[in-house]
């Protein structure tokens, strides 16, 4: 069945034209404009915090209650992305979980290479241990290189004895640094978004050298036994498809308690573009319910 929101948004991202080459300054420029583009809602209160040296900032919309945290990942492939650039899917997040969250402006590549962004996420998570938060009563959510993120500070936590979060949320991860999964090929032609070679070049530009089955790069090459519940979306239309589905696979091989969702003809991250795609605001809520079923 078409989806024709799906179809519309997909339609305007081919009418890009495809031989641009864009900066990395404007990369980072084109994606602030897109977070700044759709609406924050009036219900929406935004506070910037210093965590130990680590940007970062409280977004609070609806309904949200109690000192429950979601902390969250921003994606754009280590090397874009911004705490502006997710405000609004915070505040749709928030709304849907009914807790803060508190999203983590995390040290970018090239300038900042790995593991930069696994310490400032590791660093802002800490900050809130010190101010109180249980880590029981903090779920880490992230998109795309963010998802990954979510999985490699994980694997830093158990490694350094730190306590675990509640859960984690997985929205079109990334976590695998080479691209070798299939999807990077049979689903090229369906995805408006991300590409092989692109994603090559953000992982040579984040790894600095490293290697690129380093677990906390590459989580997928962790040792996920032990890690809290995790949700996973993805959409049927993306190259990242493998990446979730390994992701998804190695976990339960290796105990953790697994909801894997796959969004038919969605796109990568779809939740972010909700104001454009409706599945995107279901997806949301789903994360929301996913919340709600952890403190039943």
């Amino acid at each position: 069945m078409s989806n024709k929101d799906i179809d519309a948004f997909k339609q305007m991202l081919a009418s890009r034209d495809q031989n641009a080459t864009p900066s990395l300054e404007e990369q980072r420029a084109g994606y602030e404009a897109m977070g700044g583009a759709f609406p924050l809602g009036d219900d929406c209160q935004i506070e910037a915090v210093d965590a130990n040296g680590v940007s970062c900032a409280w977004t609070s919309a609806g309904d949200e209650v109690g000192d429950k945290v979601i902390l969250y990942l921003h994606g754009g492939g280590y090397v874009i992305g911004s705490l502006t650039t997710h405000r609004p899917l915070a505040a749709d997040i928030s709304r849907a979980t009914k807790r803060r969250v508190f999203s983590v402006d995390y040290r970018l590549a090239p300038e900042n290479p790995f593991p930069a962004a696994v310490d400032d996420a590791v660093t802002a998570f800490q900050w809130l241990l010190s101010q109180g938060h249980e880590a029981n009563n903090i779920i880490i959510a992230g998109d795309s290189a963010g998802g990954g993120l979510t999985i490699a500070m994980m694997l830093k936590l158990k490694t350094d004895g730190i306590n675990l979060p509640e859960a984690g949320v997985c929205l079109s991860p990334w976590v695998d640094m080479e691209a070798l999964g299939e999807t990077m090929v049979t689903k090229a032609a369906a995805d408006p978004m991300v590409q092989k070679d692109m994603l090559l070049v953000m992982a040579a530009t984040y790894l600095g050298g490293a290697n690129p089955r380093d677990p906390l790069a590459a989580p997928m090459y962790g040792d996920l036994k032990g890690l809290p519940p995790l949700l996973i979306q993805v959409g049927t239309a993306e190259t990242l498809l493998d990446d979730a589905r390994r992701l998804a696979s190695l976990a339960v091989q290796a105990g953790v308690n697994v909801t894997y969702e796959e969004w038919p003809d969605m796109v990568h991250v779809f939740q972010q573009f909700a104001p454009l795609i409706a599945d995107g605001y279901k997806a949301i809520n789903r994360i929301g319910r996913f919340v709600a079923e952890l403190e039943a």
